[in-house]
């Protein structure tokens, strides 16, 4: 068996195909142009890439963005007071802050001082707790939404399946296995000090690995068949890689590549949230 891909890029581009049409059909309404606010604090080259990378994916589909750059050594309340600035800035629809930032910085503070409307990460406890209690309005963190549209736009139906997540972050652990359970899957959350891991992972139907170590998934602990999605950058040698050993692919049904597969959809929902806070504010 040879896994067939999980195509983030080409499923990216259907979703910034529909969100162009939708501000496009927006604008020729009369109605406001969306727009995104990203913050970069340090002159870290891959985070000033990613930031630009983004800008770039949201003026394609005619959302306008705006940048905010602080230094490096830029305290807590600098940057409290450049996010209260954007909060009540109304040509602003939505907030990015860049991480990981500077370690000074105190992002528990930062993300409760953001409008829950225009956290666009879905941080916010506001929109974290209206997700995990399944209730609508709440803003869906940007990987874990792109991981769920990315099987569902493949095909592969989540109702009903056996579905393992590797990793209990806050970022993408927990509110994966919170959107699949949404979905109806069965979920069954573990981590790098589960108790024989190959156990859970050996039962999933849908695989999701996130817990950012290298190898850590054996093509042993892979169900044949499943839909497997790595999520994680570890960096080897300079090479990037996720959590997945070598021969997964011969085992696994779907597979996302590394890099390629999460990545472009983390940046398409990003978007798409972007468009969803305008028409939050808005109407």
């Amino acid at each position: 068996m040879t896994a067939r891909v999980l195509d983030g890029r080409a499923v990216a581009r259907q979703v910034y195909d529909q969100i162009g049409k939708a501000v496009s059909d927006r604008i020729s309404r009369g109605a406001s142009r969306p727009r995104l606010a990203t913050v970069l604090i340090g002159d870290d080259p891959a985070s000033a890439m990613y930031v630009s990378l983004k800008q770039r994916n949201a003026r394609g589909v005619g959302i306008e963005s705006e940048d905010h750059r602080l230094p490096s050594s830029a305290t807590t309340e600098e940057l409290l007071a450049l996010v209260e600035a954007l909060n009540r800035d109304e040509a602003v629809s939505a907030i990015l802050i860049q991480q990981p930032a500077p370690k000074q910085i105190d992002m528990r503070q930062v993300v409760l001082a953001l409008d829950p409307v225009k956290d666009v990460d879905g941080f916010h406890p506001i929109n974290a707790g209206l997700v995990a209690l399944g209730l609508p309005g709440g803003v869906e963190p940007c990987t874990p939404a792109g991981i769920v549209l990315l099987l569902e736009r493949s095909g592969i139906g989540i109702e009903g399946t056996n579905a393992v997540v590797v990793g209990r972050s806050n970022l993408v652990g927990k509110p994966t296995a919170l959107l699949l359970l949404k979905r109806n899957a069965t979920v069954t959350v573990c981590h790098t000090r589960t108790k024989d891991l190959a156990a859970h992972t050996r039962t999933a139907d849908i695989l999701v690995s996130a817990a950012g170590r290298a190898n850590l998934i054996s093509k042993e602990m892979v169900k044949p068949g499943s839909a497997v999605v790595d999520v994680s950058t570890n960096w080897v040698e300079g090479r990037q890689m996720g959590d997945l050993g070598p021969g997964v692919d011969a085992v696994a049904g779907w597979l996302t590549p590394n890099p390629g597969g999460v990545g472009p959809m983390t940046r398409a929902m990003l978007i798409k949230n972007t468009y969803e806070a305008e028409v939050r504010r808005r109407g």
